[in-house]
């Protein structure tokens, strides 16, 4: 079979933060892709506000450079596991990988689930050790742990002899040797790697069409766009085909655009051949995994494989007392449409309907996954709550199953003491630790993802703000019994509605930790802080100081009040007890009980002991 020399299809993949997105920034600048006048801005892959403030990539994104007279389509993919879903795609779409280490880190939990999706579909990888710049850098250690870690995620032999470029993204520099003196003044050490090693996809243009939908992406004026590769063949815009459904249906339709990839724009072409990366538009209904092909020769291909979602929670509209005063969008057909239309991009959320017409349950790929769709719903103008996560519970074999997390910490020598004893309590099993002399310690777990929920803020605690955790999906295993994680403390709740003082907060301040800063506007039932006790307590914050002749109103200013814990809203989700909503508007997160009366709570509370006790 001949092979298209003009073309490379590779894939970066990396963990969070190892410096994939400004790797690629550099190799779009090098290979004169922009004009010289053109301005570039950082980390220009990242195109979401959410991406930039968070430095995460969690779209994957195709851009396309030129060097010489090659032409290498680039997939910039998301390290985090939640987002897992588009990585796994993604690597039916490229004939190879740069593996990005961090030349400090080395590898670490989302390494391990990135390599492993490329080495199960017999990919060639180069890695690529980044950062080497840096004075902590020890890029001999981190490739023996890279090999390592080939071995043990089964690679091949040809896989097993991959080359290695040492690199600094930043000061946009490569070369072959591990020497930091040694870099070379620009990156052509990595495009001609590129070319050398990854395999040039084969030209079967002649041969009838197969084109396999990886991505989508939704334009208002054009619909759905179907992103994904020509495996063979050639498409033409004007050109009748079939899609072939996931349900085995099959629907005709004309190629009104395709569009291909040059930098960090969209180019209309007119055809399309063989081992080229495209945008289709014209279909409205098209899905991830779905191929396209000619009337009269309907070869599908296999279907892709979509992870499924491990964590749901409930949405709701809000009707706390202060609903509808600060959101644009706050009516459950609004909310409803939102959904929807998050549908049409993101394949690994599940919208399901409730009994309730205001009700959804909405399952996603973690806390993060979901949590990224909530803030940008606020950030949209719209209102609205949500339960506590939980994890989706499923049967195998008859067995009732739960998501495990594969958890790795890296903690300052005298913190493993108290985080070993808290991991345990969350029923944690130790697989590793690693002790390699520093006063660092890296331990490994796996642990069911409920006792997670929840687990950050504690673990800052322990670490005192020194430690390091990441983690990502292992697999379904049976469920632990007994209580697993959940929240040790109660809370203060407020039993009035209005502004919260200074004075009212001073005489609750003893009884735990409060969240709110005076001035605030609350409502009776509203979670304003944490208890240090276990059960609730109800509080007024809202009271003022009766003045008498003998006191003045500013004899108040000598005394000094504790600063306010404010949530952010992963830590609120993580906070929820399943007595509590979150309510999230575009200007305000705010815990509160799910019944605001406390004589109500406090009935249904005994009613629950006496079902309990009999």
């Amino acid at each position: 079979m001949k092979s298209r020399n003009d073309i490379r299809n590779i894939a970066i993949i990396a963990h969070v933060d190892h410096g994939k997105t400004t790797l690629v920034d550099e190799l779009l600048k090098q290979s004169g892709t922009f004009r010289a006048n053109e301005h570039v801005e950082e980390r220009a892959m990242d195109s979401n506000d959410l991406e930039k403030e968070r430095g995460i990539t969690i779209l994957a994104k195709n851009t396309a450079v030129q060097y010489k007279d090659t032409k290498i389509n680039i997939l910039d993919t998301p390290g985090h596991a939640d987002f897992g879903g588009e990585v796994e795609r993604i690597m039916k779409m490229v004939d190879g990988v740069l593996l990005v280490v961090d030349a400090y880190e080395g590898t670490m939990p989302q390494t391990r689930f990135v390599l492993k999706k490329a080495l199960e579909q017999k990919i060639t990888p180069i890695v690529v050790v980044n950062k080497i710049d840096k004075d902590s850098a020890r890029p001999e250690e981190v490739i023996d742990e890279v090999l390592d870690l080939f071995i043990e995620l089964g690679a091949n032999e040809e896989q097993l002899e991959f080359p290695v470029i040492y690199a600094s993204a930043i000061n946009g520099t490569a070369s072959p040797d591990p020497d930091p003196a040694n870099q070379e003044e620009n990156m052509a050490s990595l495009f001609e790697a590129i070319i050398e090693n990854i395999p040039a996809p084969i030209d079967n243009r002649e041969e009838g069409l197969q084109f396999q939908v990886a991505l989508l992406d939704y334009n208002d004026y054009v619909g759905r766009i179907g992103i994904g590769r020509v495996f063979r063949g050639t498409m033409k815009v004007g050109q009748q085909v079939a899609l072939m459904k996931l349900d085995g249906s099959v629907k005709q339709f004309r190629v009104t655009k395709i569009f291909g990839f040059i930098g960090l724009k969209r180019v209309e072409v007119e055809e399309a051949v063989a081992g080229d990366l495209i945008a289709v538009s014209g279909m409205e209904d098209i899905n991830v995994g779905e191929t396209v092909t000619p009337v009269d020769q309907q070869e599908a291909l296999p279907v892709l494989r979509i992870d499924e979602p491990t964590l749901q929670m409930t949405f709701l509209v809000n009707n706390s007392p202060f609903a509808g005063r600060e959101g644009k969008f706050v009516t459950a057909r609004k909310i409803e449409e939102r959904l929807k239309a998050q549908l049409e991009t993101d394949v690994s959320l599940r919208v399901e309907n409730t009994d309730s017409p205001d009700v959804w349950v909405v399952s996603g790929r973690g806390e993060l996954h979901l949590s990224i769709l909530i803030e940008n719903m606020r950030r949209e103008g719209y209102e609205l709550q949500v339960s506590k996560p939980e994890v989706i519970v499923r049967e195998i074999d008859g067995v009732r199953c739960e998501p495990v997390e594969r958890v790795q910490i890296d903690v300052p020598e005298e913190h493993t003491g108290a985080i070993m004893e808290s991991i345990g309590a969350r029923k944690g099993e130790m697989l590793d630790m690693i002790n390699n002399g520093s006063g660092q310690v890296r331990l490994l777990f796996n642990v069911p993802a409920r006792g997670l929920i929840g687990y950050s803020t504690e673990f800052l605690t322990l670490t005192r703000g020194y430690g390091i955790m990441n983690h990502t999906f292992d697999s379904y295993q049976p469920m632990a019994t007994g209580q697993v994680g959940g929240r040790r403390q109660g809370v203060l709740v407020s039993m009035e509605s209005g502004k919260t003082t200074q004075y009212g907060i001073m005489q609750v301040e003893d009884r735990g930790v409060i969240f709110v800063e005076p001035g605030t506007d609350i409502y009776e039932g509203m979670i304003v802080g944490e208890h240090n006790r276990e059960s609730d307590l109800t509080v007024n914050i809202v009271k003022a100081k009766q003045m008498t002749n003998m006191r003045s109103a500013n004899k108040d200013q000598t005394t000094t009040m504790k600063k306010p814990r404010i949530m952010s809203l992963e830590e609120s989700l993580e906070y929820l007890n399943d007595d509590e909503y979150c309510e999230v508007t575009p200007e305000s997160i705010r815990l509160r009980k799910k019944i605001l009366d406390k004589n109500e709570r406090e009935r249904v509370q005994k009613k629950k002991k006496y079902a309990e006790q009999q």
